[in-house]
């Protein structure tokens, strides 16, 4: 291995004595594998196998909370106590090739899958639909439903413990219902969970402490549980860097084990609410202030923009599309052999990539996510 990439293979220690083997975190990214009835399918973990022997910890596909919080075909299930079975073959898979095992949990709202929508029951923090669909208006929960989604996430929590989980990360990011409470876009509410942008982080906040307080009780063993926040919006109104500091500054206060941010590019520069002197990456890391481990995500394909996002003080890189096309970036990384590394897909490498039917359809269908050749 080059000396320079050294840094990538450190031990880190997260919470209360979780230890990775390196800095290097598989990113949560959607399979649209999962069987019917919401379990886990043998394919998705193929899936999961064929890329968990070489990062330090895995975060999972989101999995949803409620039954009205499904946002998209293929997406397994944790709301209830019978899918603990399924959400344990996932957590030893993933174990078993020696990565600590994440669970995402989140709630959809109104940010469904086009023409998803179980039960017709789309609901949000209010009735303003996304730009994306303004043809489907949801409905805004009432106060007791928000506090039984609150309980559902601990709920959650719960089973992602019994089921052998090392923790779990709480999807607060990419327009989903944690993120559409937080943002002055979706939120026009005018009680106790919405407001100004310190009422807008009342959801957010009881999410995570219930998780906490469910993590406490019943963990008996090192449980972390992360959170993962989208630093702005498009949409105006919408979240601005300025608000993402208000929240990660709200979130490091309750003693959250990390926080994940997500990108599409590290380098990204800020929009609103921070200038450009400094990527959005490089203000998140000076504002949490190694409060809070970080990760940084975004477009990372080789092993020098992997170690450049740990050199701005980051302590964790999360690598997702590139694991998709590379199963075995860290293995090839660590024994030297980086210059074997694929950065593009074949059209003809599924079964060798061991990737489910459902994503590679999507990643084929959506010219520009990831380099193609025929």
């Amino acid at each position: 291995m080059k000396p320079s990439y050294q840094p990538l293979f450190e031990t880190f220690t997260l919470g209360q004595g979780l230890r990775l083997k390196n800095r290097i975190v598989l990113a949560p990214m959607t399979n649209f594998a999962s069987n019917e009835d919401g379990t886990v399918s043998e394919a998705e973990l193929q899936y999961y196998a064929r890329r968990s022997g070489g990062a330090g910890m895995v975060i999972t596909a989101c999995t949803y909370v409620t039954e009205n919080g499904k946002g998209f075909p293929g997406e397994f299930a944790a709301h209830t106590d019978e899918m603990i079975p399924s959400l344990r073959s996932l957590a030893d898979t993933i174990k078993g090739k020696g990565a600590k095992a994440i669970l995402q949990i989140f709630h959809v709202g109104r940010n469904l899958a086009p023409g998803f929508v179980p039960d017709g029951d789309v609901v949000s923090a209010s009735a303003v639909p996304t730009e994306e669909n303004p043809g489907l208006t949801p409905r805004a929960l009432t106060d007791e439903e928000i506090v039984s989604i609150i309980r559902d996430f601990g709920e959650t929590t719960r089973r992602a413990i019994e089921a052998g989980y090392d923790g779990v990360e709480i999807h607060g990011a990419n327009g989903y219902l944690i993120h559409q409470f937080f943002s002055p876009h979706s939120n026009r509410r005018e009680d106790r969970w919405g407001g100004d942008v310190h009422g807008r982080l009342a959801f957010p906040l009881a999410v995570l402490r219930e998780v906490k307080r469910v993590a406490a009780e019943h963990a008996k063993q090192p449980f972390i549980v992360g959170y993962r926040f989208s630093p702005e919006e498009a949409e105006t109104p919408g979240i601005t860097m300025e608000d993402t500091f208000i929240l990660i500054d709200a979130l490091t206060g309750e003693g959250l084990d990390y926080l994940h941010v997500s990108l599409m590019d590290y380098r990204s520069e800020p929009r609103r609410g921070a200038d450009a002197s400094k990527t959005r990456l490089e203000w998140l890391q000076e504002r949490i202030g190694g409060k809070v481990p970080l990760i940084g995500v975004g477009s990372i394909h080789r092993p020098e923009e992997a170690v450049e996002v740990l050199e701005k003080g980051v302590p964790l890189v999360a690598v997702g599309r590139e694991l998709i096309m590379e199963p075995d970036w860290v293995e090839k990384i660590e024994s030297g052999r980086e210059a074997e590394i694929r950065t593009t897909l074949s059209r003809s490498a599924q079964q060798e990539l061991v990737v489910p039917d459902g994503l590679w359809q999507a990643i084929m269908n959506a010219p520009g996510w990831f380099p193609v050749e025929d």
